[in-house]
């Protein structure tokens, strides 16, 4: 689960990490009193989008020289004219797609007075199996370029997950960034304190770029991503009461409902399958036959009639979808079970596209006996290549 970058700087400062001031919008006529609310006299806009690339962004609505979706103001009759551009237009940037997101908030942040910008990032290093530190002094817009271009100056510090981090780790990342005086002082309570938030929040992403050094030497969260680990909200109420819905696909949020494995994706084939692996593999195939699949869709190994049919339906629902691959290979997934959930639901919603089922598995025969005598227009097919192939054709007409 994502949250808003206002969002993620309200739980670092909770944790201690310094931010600046900044107040949430909804509303254009609500930005001259948050800017007020503010010391001044530089303010920032920014526009609260789950993608990043925000600042090298466009708005498709408004002029080419009306960029960006993050923009200074030095004053506050400034700040309002930036909101009501901003305000419901589409943010386009290179993390959204040409879709773009519409932008529903703006955060009015208090400016800063930047001397350097550094990266900084947690996550989960799974080839040590710990929390780890990603860090680089080329912080900012860029750093993609950065990784690809010179990944020497990316470094990685694993934690010790027995004793957090460390005088030893504070150290190093002093000495990484080259910080001196009061930004080194500012280091020992600030990295412990990003640490701590991670765990005790159950990231699986907290990004700040850039950590900034200001012209009076301090430490500034300037920009912060937060994402959480899906199976853990359970324990955290308050970061769930983030969420933002607005900002998911309807299709990811149904399907979220029925404890589904499922994502969006922008090809015309859709995909249900049982198994993360089966299922990229059910992808991959469609593509090496000439076309894109429209989702990742894992039921799993236990599913229900119920959750089957839930799973069609919200495949079916996507306008982008031309055929369906139904793939099952069933290990404790009774294939009958696949079938009558898939009549289930194809006569609840209609088939108003080709349809192809492979099944394999424990009552194998009986699940395309159910299929059979359905009386339903759907392909049968006896192995996976058979599936993919014969999906692309009856897609390609």
């Amino acid at each position: 689960m994502n949250i808003h970058e206002y969002q993620a700087k309200q739980v670092l400062k909770g944790f201690g990490a310094p931010v600046a001031a900044g107040v949430a919008i909804t509303a254009v006529d609500q930005a001259e009193g948050a800017a007020r609310q503010l010391p001044g006299p530089l303010y920032v806009v920014k526009s609260q989008i789950h993608a990043g690339g925000r600042g090298k962004g466009f708005f498709r609505e408004l002029t080419p020289e009306a960029r960006g979706g993050v923009r200074l103001a030095r004053s506050v009759e400034e700040v309002v004219h930036h909101a009501r551009e901003m305000l419901g237009n589409t943010l386009v940037t290179a993390q959204t797609g040409e879709a773009g997101k519409q932008v529903n908030r703006l955060y009015i942040e208090d400016g800063a007075n930047i001397a350097r910008e550094l990266y900084c990032s947690l996550l989960v290093d799974r080839s040590v199996g710990r929390v780890a530190f990603v860090i680089s002094t080329e912080g900012g817009m860029d750093i993609e370029a950065v990784a690809h271009d010179t990944p020497e100056k990316i470094i990685t510090l694993a934690i010790d997950p027995e004793t957090g981090v460390t005088a030893a780790d504070v150290a190093t990342i002093v000495a990484t960034y080259g910080l001196t005086g009061p930004a080194a002082e500012d280091a020992r309570t600030l990295f412990p304190a990003l640490y701590q938030a991670f765990v005790e929040k159950d990231m699986s992403l907290l990004e700040v770029n850039p950590l900034i050094v200001m012209t009076d030497g301090h430490l500034r969260v300037l920009d912060a991503k937060v994402s959480f680990d899906g199976n853990a909200l359970f324990r955290h109420d308050d970061m769930r009461a983030l969420r933002d819905e607005t900002e998911e696909d309807a299709k990811e949020i149904e399907a979220s409902r029925w404890d589904l494995a499922y994502v969006a994706l922008d090809g015309n084939i859709g995909c249900m399958v049982n198994g993360a692996g089966l299922a990229m593999a059910t992808m991959d195939i469609i593509k090496l036959y000439g076309k894109e699949p429209a989702n990742f869709c894992d039921v799993g190994g236990g599913a229900s009639k119920e959750k089957v049919a839930a799973a069609f339906k919200i495949i079916t629902a996507d306008p982008r979808v031309e055929g369906i691959l139904v793939n099952i290979f069933g290990g404790i997934m009774r294939c009958d079970v696949i079938a009558e959930g898939v009549i289930a639901a194809v006569r609840e919603v209609g088939l108003t596209v080709p349809l192809v089922v492979r099944l394999e598995g424990p009552n194998v025969e009986l699940g395309k006996k159910i299929i059979a005598e359905s009386g339903l227009n759907v392909i049968s097919a006896d192995d996976l290549d058979d599936a993919a192939q014969k999906i692309v054709k009856a897609v390609r007409g």
